[in-house]
């Protein structure tokens, strides 16, 4: 314990080294924050800079993959695409499989169930209805995909190249759903049906596919017949004005390579061509 004139001595000494470094920390502070103001000043002068994803740039070359999944034609980069080029594309709006045997025409009837209480709810909603429709488009690629997945590795056998097709088709439903909801913007309730019946599907779905895998994909290529049809009767809403031909989201855009100044039908004419080949 110190007495007198050292303990006075050593008060001070600690106590100038304490106000030291509290001004060293508030002059940092007042350093970051000037920093933070002139980087916002030069923001609003030259704009944002490019993005750096610090996680991303840290990875191995190899291991690093674009931010949107590959489209499903393979010609889709080659040049890019407007109007005339996706109404030239063959989608077969009147194509339809003939059910042959039981299982396929369960399929149909399941189908074409489902599709009544979507027409009532939604009517002529067709943004809506896409958002819906694309929720659970995008369930039966990524479900046959880890399926297959988990026998190729029970059978220690080669799948013969279904897993990455499934997957694929996943990926592109789901940049379809992307696509929508910079669309339609659906509000809380609106999210919460969705999930409700995701996660419905996504059940029924595994079920389904561990049971019968053809007559889940029968489902699917039904499923596919009754989107291109929908997709349809949703252009010609927009050429008969009913819906607003907004110009199309970016995402679509650069998804699909499309004209810069292309508009929602254009992104319509693009979703059913791919729905067409699924």
């Amino acid at each position: 314990m110190c007495r007198g004139l050292g303990c006075t001595v050593q008060s001070r000494a600690f106590g100038i080294k304490t106000t030291l470094r509290v001004q060293e920390h508030i002059s940092k502070l007042i350093k970051k924050d000037k920093s933070k103001s002139d980087k916002a000043a030069e923001m609003q002068v030259t704009g944002p800079g490019p993005y750096h994803d610090t996680i991303l740039e840290s990875m191995p070359s190899e291991l690093r993959v674009p931010r949107n999944p590959p489209p499903m034609r393979e010609d889709t980069m080659d040049h890019t695409w407007n109007t005339t080029d996706l109404e030239a594309l063959d989608v077969g709006p009147t194509k339809h499989r003939v059910p042959d045997l039981i299982s396929d025409k369960i399929a149909l009837w399941a189908v074409k169930s489902a599709r009544k209480p979507t027409d009532i709810f939604f009517r002529n909603k067709y943004i809506h209805r896409s958002v819906m429709l694309e929720v659970v488009a995008a369930v039966p690629g990524m479900v046959g995909g880890l399926i297959r997945h988990i026998k190729s590795l029970q059978g220690m056998r080669h799948d013969g190249g279904w897993i990455g097709h499934l997957l694929h088709e996943a990926e592109n439903e789901r940049m379809h759903l992307m696509t929508w909801m910079e669309v339609s913007k659906p509000v809380m309730w609106e999210r919460a049906l969705i999930a409700t019946v995701q996660t419905g599907f996504f059940a029924v779905f595994s079920l389904l596919y561990m049971v019968s895998p053809r007559t889940a994909h029968r489902v699917v290529g039904y499923l596919e017949e009754e989107a291109v049809t929908s997709y349809t009767h949703f252009i010609g809403e927009i050429d008969a004005g009913r819906i607003e031909n907004v110009k199309a989201p970016e995402i679509a855009v650069a998804y699909w390579n499309l004209d810069p100044e292309s508009t929602l039908r254009d992104v319509v004419l693009a979703v059913r061509a791919d729905e067409a080949l699924h």
